[in-house]
């Protein structure tokens, strides 16, 4: 039998050393639990589960915005044996009922701000014997949380959870298309937590805030998981406010914060026009998107000194890759290093992972390393694109294009799927995104190919902007001595927001799904001059 921990005996261990430090805090609904009772709370919750049916293995879905009630659930299904499968709280009706059919779900979680999506999926889940309603009274066939965790007794399950068992279907968040159930094992999940403990320098006395959605596992696994298995307090907001989170912050002496650049952003202009102390924050994680450099400025000025990247995907736990505060500068744009216990290989694209690229040249960024999920579930195909064998190693296909600098650091340069190819010459959307970004005028701005008769595509810009125009995109762009003329957008679609995943990466696939669906109530452009100069791959 292993003497491998698992995520619920990493609650039980902490409890065991730290039974009266204080572990979850929710202001929402004035919750604030020690470990003791945070665990009591657990051991009720998974004792009423097995009660109601749920067993080893079984699928028990959410569908929940941030909350104390979440994250009882998360840890009742670690110590139970069942799989937790968190979904986005946005998601449709529809979304819901192919997630939820897909994993096979046997209880469904939720609350008020989806009962709605939830109650219209219903007729469609057969395989769902119970749901739980957690702001409550709720719909007549829904069980009422609080009750049901009152009921359950006190004693830790009496279930045999192995190291190798799934803890979780996690399912992608969707920026090509159908979500995929990606499968972690108990033992992914306590190495991931061990190397964002060492990497992130975690201690017992640290206080986190979560502000971004704890059904997605960067927060969840980067942020609350370390800290629980560290014996640290998390602090929890029900959605992301910067002006709420600011005075979080300061009541509660928060030292760690994770978020995307986007919310980082929020947080640093709002923090200028205010009077408020976060003189405790001393560290801020980030991901899906380097930081660019006047927001990591802002943050630095306003917020705190420190800040960490992590690169990664759901697949890899999601972190395998790091930027440390002292290369925030030094490498900007860059990703980092491979974190440890992992390694990183660039390859030309979906070759054998044998076959690396040159240092400096691109290619499909590889990574391998402890935390790897077991599977797609459902997807023997899909796993077996995505998990290749080399000399006993396994390695991830990220799709993602990149390349390492001289000194080993990696850079990402785009999805494989989002390149463009315009008679013939290879055009990266980042480089082009980031030139428009650098205008004062644009707050966002996606950039896709779309089908050209002549060239084969064409540079077509989704922007977000405050007056701006085509032409002075255009203009700008001629200007920047970081963007070939033919690599500049031909025409312009001024929208009012991208659309995102949870993680904060744009949904290429939405703008390119169709060209009239994609520019409903938008208005389009073309720059006066973005045909005259240059032929879309003439250099």
């Amino acid at each position: 039998m292993s003497h491998y921990t698992t995520v619920g005996k990493t609650l039980e261990q902490t409890v065991a050393r730290y039974p009266d430090r204080e572990a979850i805090v929710y202001p929402r609904k004035d919750h604030r639990f020690t470990y003791a009772e945070f665990d009591e709370r657990v051991d009720r919750l998974a004792n009423a589960f097995a009660d109601l049916g749920i067993e080893r293995g079984d699928r028990v879905a959410t569908v929940l915005h941030n909350g104390s009630e979440f994250v009882l659930t998360v840890y009742a299904c670690a110590k139970l044996g069942a799989v937790i499968t968190p979904l986005n709280f946005r998601l449709a009706a529809g979304d819901i009922e192919f997630i939820v059919s897909d994993a096979a779900a046997e209880l469904v979680v939720f609350e008020a701000a989806t009962r709605e999506a939830v109650t219209a999926a219903r007729p469609e889940l057969e395989s769902v014997e119970e749901y739980v309603y957690i702001d409550g009274e709720g719909p007549s066939y829904a069980r009422e949380f609080d009750a049901l965790l009152a009921s359950g007794d006190a004693e830790h399950p009496s279930v045999d959870v192995s190291e190798d068992d799934a803890y979780a279907f996690i399912y992608t968040s969707g920026t090509t298309g159908r979500p995929k159930g990606v499968v972690h094992e108990h033992r992914d999940m306590v190495d991931h937590n061990l190397l964002c403990i060492a990497e992130m320098n975690v201690t017992r006395d640290d206080v986190g805030l979560s502000v971004m959605p704890l059904y997605h596992c960067a927060e969840l696994h980067c942020s609350l998981f370390p800290r629980v298995q560290r014996g640290a307090t998390t602090v929890i907001l029900h959605e992301f406010d910067p002006a709420v989170a600011l005075d979080a912050i300061e009541e509660y002496d928060v030292s760690f914060l994770f978020a995307a650049p986007t919310a980082w952003n929020g947080l640093s202009l709002t923090a200028a026009d205010r009077d408020v102390d976060v003189s405790s924050l001393q560290l801020g994680l980030y991901g899906a998107a380097p930081m660019p450099e006047q927001v990591l400025e802002n943050c630095r000025e306003h917020l705190c000194e420190d800040y960490i990247q992590a690169y990664g995907m759901t697949e890899i736990g999601p972190a395998g890759v790091f930027q440390r505060p002292e290369d925030q500068l030094s490498k900007q744009g860059c990703a980092g290093l491979p974190a440890l216990n992992h390694e990183l290989r660039i390859v030309d694209p979906d070759a054998d992972p044998d076959w690396e690229v040159a240092q400096g040249e691109i290619g499909e960024i590889l990574i391998a390393g402890p935390c790897t999920m077991r599977e797609y579930w459902n997807r023997p195909d899909a796993t077996a694109r995505s998990l290749r064998e080399a000399d006993g190693t396994t390695w991830y296909y990220t799709g993602d294009l990149g390349y390492r600098d001289a000194d080993g650091y990696l850079y990402v340069v785009d999805r494989k799927d989002d390149m463009i190819v315009s008679g013939g010459e290879n055009i990266y959307p980042a480089e082009v995104e980031d030139v428009l970004f650098s205008h004062a005028g644009v707050e966002a701005a996606a950039v896709v190919g779309e089908p050209d008769e002549e060239w084969g595509e064409r540079v077509v810009a989704y922007v977000v902007g405050d007056g701006v125009t085509a032409d002075e995109l255009d203009a700008f762009a001629l200007e920047s001595d970081q963007l070939a003329d033919f690599k500049r957008p031909r025409e312009y679609t001024f929208v009012e927001e991208l659309p995102t995943n949870p993680s904060g990466k744009v949904q290429k696939f939405k703008l390119r799904e169709s060209d009239d669906a994609a520019r409903d109530d938008a208005e389009t452009e073309a720059a006066s001059g973005a045909d005259s100069d240059a032929d879309p791959a003439e250099p």
